[in-house]
Parts: C-alpha cells; sequence; structure tokens
C-alpha cells in the first residue's frame, strides 16, 4: 500500500554526510531488515534489540515479552540517494502495519511493537510530523500507534539472526510473512528497490 510522502523535503536530512542511521521497530526483525537491505541507498540493516537494558539484550530474554526491548533493526544509509523522508514512507506503507498494537502479523507482545528509535532532534521532528500527516489524511482505517523514542541504545541480535530472510526464503515464516512484502516494496516503490540485497557481515 501506497501512503502520502512527507510534504516537505526538509525531512530528507543531510545530503552532504556521508551516513546516517536509524533504529525501525516493525514486527519480527528478520523481514524489518530483509525489506531495507533491498533499498537503495541503505548501506547496512542489522537485526538487534532496542528499548531495554544491556544485560536482556538477547533471543531468550526479549522472547518473553518483558524487557521492553523490541526486535529492531538499525538502518545505516546514504542520505544523497535515499532520504530519511523515504525511508519512513516506506517503513509506514510495506514494512509494517502501524496501526497493530503490540504485535504485528502473527507476533504478539511487546518485544513485536511500533517504534522508532530516533537518533536525532530532527529525525524526532520529521517522524512525528510525518505520523500527524498521515493521520490527517486518514491514510490508515484506525489510529497509527507507533512509538517515538529516544536516547535507546541498539545491541545487535545473534549471528544466525542476521540476514534472515535472504538465507532462508524457502522457510514457512519468511515465504507467507515477509516475501509478499518485499515484492510489494518492488512493486510500490520501483526506483527504491534493489534486486540484490546488502548483507550485514557475520563471523
Amino acid at each position: 500500500m501506497e501512503i502520502p510522502p512527507f510534504a516537505t523535503r526538509n525531512g530528507d536530512g543531510d545530503a552532504t554526510a556521508r551516513t546516517e542511521s536509524v533504529i525501525f521497530a516493525g514486527g519480527c526483525f528478520w523481514g524489518v531488515q530483509g525489506m531495507f537491505q533491498h533499498i537503495n541507498g541503505v548501506r547496512n540493516a542489522v537485526s538487534g534489540y532496542a528499548g531495554g537494558a544491556s544485560g536482556t539484550s538477547n533471543y531468550a530474554s526479549v522472547s518473553g515479552g518483558n524487557t521492553g526491548h523490541a526486535e529492531s533493526v538499525r538502518v545505516t544509509y546514504d542520505p544523497s540517494k535515499v532520504g530519511y523522508a523515504q525511508l519512513l514512507q516506506v517503513f509506514f506503507s510495506v514494512v509494517h502495519d502501524p496501526t497493530q498494537l503490540n504485535r504485528q502479523g502473527p507476533d504478539r507482545g511487546s518485544q513485536y511493537r511500533s517504534a522508532v528509535f530516533v537518533e536525532s532532534p530532527r529525525q524526532r521532528e520529521t517522524t512525528l510530523r510525518y505520523m500527524a500527516q498521515l493521520q490527517a489524511a486518514h491514510a490508515f482505517s484506525a489510529p497509527i500507534v507507533t512509538q517515538v523514542e529516544t536516547g535507546k541504545r541498539f545491541y545487535p541480535a545473534e549471528n544466525y539472526h542476521q540476514n534472515y530472510l535472504v538465507l532462508r526464503p524457502g522457510e514457512a515464516y519468511i515465504r507467507f510473512n515477509d516475501l509478499p512484502k518485499v515484492a510489494e516494496l518492488k512493486r510500490t516503490y520501483p526506483t527504491l528497490y534493489r534486486a540484490q540485497p546488502v548483507l550485514v557481515a557475520t563471523h
């Protein structure tokens, strides 16, 4: 589903900067990572945890739903090739459903909440303004429940969670929940779509 773009290009960030980053949470990080890996201008997209403490930043703990963490993806991008406003548009339209509270698809719990962990005051202002614009335009049939959080540290997830969508396209969860979103990204945003995903280096 395509939704209105940001009304002004002021949200595109500093095009002279080499890279910028932001943390998105929108359900299981397998699919969120896979989506952003297919976007032109994204340099890296790492699955991990944000919102909680260091001691609970592991899959076993986060899966319990009581750590404050959300399964997240830290997206590092080249603002001369893709703007922050464009990333927001993709996040709210095809990456996930921002009207679902503490759930996404078949997954339930606060660890699957919709959130943007911003890394600058400009990102926070842009995100809030865009959400307000979408609400005013009635882009969704229900209210947006996305949280905008600041000052949260990101903790990379275990290696076996990285590049999960790309490495396991035949797995039932990926086939039913995530690959249709990749196809929708290609169809809806053909100029942003990159056929060859950028992968996380693991060891």
